[in-house]
């Protein structure tokens, strides 16, 4: 949909259609309001999140042309980004998941370009090179790692669309792996212990987890469990247990929100859409019905666009890209009516405004983490908090995986301070790391409303 307006993203975002939104011709419209639009910022209440006083429900694909084969930022390129967005609007989203961006690069027209459409980004801060590596993961954790991930929220933490950062995703995908916990863990805590430090708006921060049987509920809780610095704000899996025809019962979605029920923290699927079966999308409308609502908060279908020559039947994308051109493909269109027959909800959905933090998972046949500790910040990386973190290292970096892990250092508190001593208890410790908002809003509208001398609000 071109030409939208600058009061269509309020709209959008918030499950409106942009039609109803945009009536307003563009040659009426004054030209400093056809700047970026600034979408209201999300945040965390309970066991959901909220844009301004309204509940947030994540609708959006996985967004990584190119897969992770072949790592490129789609939002560093105008052209590409604009290209996409005219498909994200034909399906009504409100959110993209990025996996890897370029942190040495300039995101402010796309930025500015998904903005105006309404659409929020759900953001990975790892890349192939800067990542956990779940086989080594004390080693990979070091300060050049978390200088390219600092780097990445002093970018993007200016955009009031930028939704959430992951802190991982899937580097627990086995029993062996779960090892790597403590680590995931604790780079969601320096993550938000430098945002808050840096004082930066509250970006939410938590993880994305593969939907494991073995351990999936004790990572969940794990990743919920312990000091308010070190909790994740959310928590995500990429679940294909769904594969049509299924039902709510059958799919063991009904087993997943009833083990998930006295969660605290929102839960939402960073990926789902499987391919097992002829793809209907007939989950759409169970994950935003009644059923669901308390407990999740939408989800991500995986993915946008086909990567590579993948055998018929292993192929997810919903487009097929060939140069600049986009090609529909049949889950497309099945992915747009599943959206169309299923309107986004427009109540709280009984969210839990209020709970508990887990309880710490212990140590089992399939979860090898022994208590709460969690390793210190790398020491030299506490100088990022005072001074900010500087230039990215982007895609072309040297890495970080092989830098060795450094001696122990300290760096914790909720209040976002590092200090020269620490509470996090230190812990010793396969594959890496796979890459498989709200008054400026209404503020515009009361003012466009002035101009026009109508009353929208």
């Amino acid at each position: 949909m071109r030409g939208i307006s600058t009061i269509a993203p309020l709209a959008v975002a918030l499950g409106a259609t942009a039609a109803s939104a945009s009536a307003i011709p563009e040659n009426l419209i004054p030209s400093y309001f056809k700047r970026a639009s600034s979408l209201p910022e999300v945040t965390v209440k309970g066991n959901a999140f909220f844009a301004g006083s309204s509940r947030f429900y994540i609708r959006g694909v996985d967004y990584q042309p190119g897969g992770s084969s072949d790592a490129v930022d789609p939002i560093a390129d105008e052209a590409i980004c604009k290209r996409d967005i005219v498909e994200f609007q034909k399906l009504k989203i409100n959110t993209v998941r990025v996996y890897t961006v370029d942190n040495s690069a300039n995101h402010d027209a796309c930025m500015t370009a998904l903005a105006n459409a309404g659409i929020y980004l759900a953001l990975d801060v790892n890349t192939p090179k800067y990542s956990i590596n779940q086989a080594s993961p004390a080693d990979s954790y070091n300060s050049e790692y978390l200088q390219s991930l600092f780097a990445t929220v002093d970018v993007f933490q200016t955009y009031s669309n930028t939704l959430l950062f992951f802190s991982g995703n899937e580097v627990i995908n086995s029993v062996p792996t779960s090892n790597a916990a403590p680590y995931v863990k604790a780079v969601t805590r320096d993550l938000k212990q430098y945002i808050g430090n840096r004082k930066y708006r509250q970006i939410p921060v938590g993880y994305s987890a593969a939907d494991i049987d073995d351990n999936r509920v004790e990572t969940a809780h794990y990743m919920n469990c312990g000091t308010d610095d070190e909790r994740s704000d959310f928590f995500a899996f990429n679940d294909y247990s769904w594969c049509d025809p299924s039902t709510y019962q059958t799919s063991t979605w009904q087993q997943k929100v009833q083990a998930f029920s006295n969660y605290s923290i929102p839960i939402f699927l960073s990926e789902y859409g499987c391919v097992k079966t002829t793809r209907k999308f007939q989950e759409v409308a169970t994950l935003y019905g009644t059923q669901m609502t308390a407990v999740y908060s939408g989800g991500l279908v995986y993915e946008y666009s086909k990567e590579g020559t993948a055998a018929p039947g292993d192929q997810y994308g919903l487009v097929d890209i060939s140069g600049n051109s986009v090609s529909e493909q049949t889950d497309f269109q099945s992915l747009q009516s599943a959206f169309q027959g299923t309107p986004l909800p427009t109540d709280d959905g009984g969210y839990k405004s209020t709970g508990s933090p887990s309880i710490c998972p212990t140590k089992s046949s399939t979860w090898l983490v022994s208590g709460d500790g969690l390793p210190a910040m790398p020491p030299k990386a506490s100088a990022y908090f005072k001074n900010g973190a500087g230039k990215g290292p982007g895609l072309s970096g040297s890495g970080s995986q092989n830098a060795g892990a450094e001696s122990p250092g300290t760096a914790t508190a909720g209040s976002g301070q590092a200090t020269a001593t620490s509470t996090s208890k230190s812990v010793a410790g396969g594959r890496p790391a796979d890459f498989s908002m709200g008054p400026v809003a209404c503020g515009l509208v009361v003012l466009l409303s002035s101009f026009l001398g109508a009353t929208l609000l």
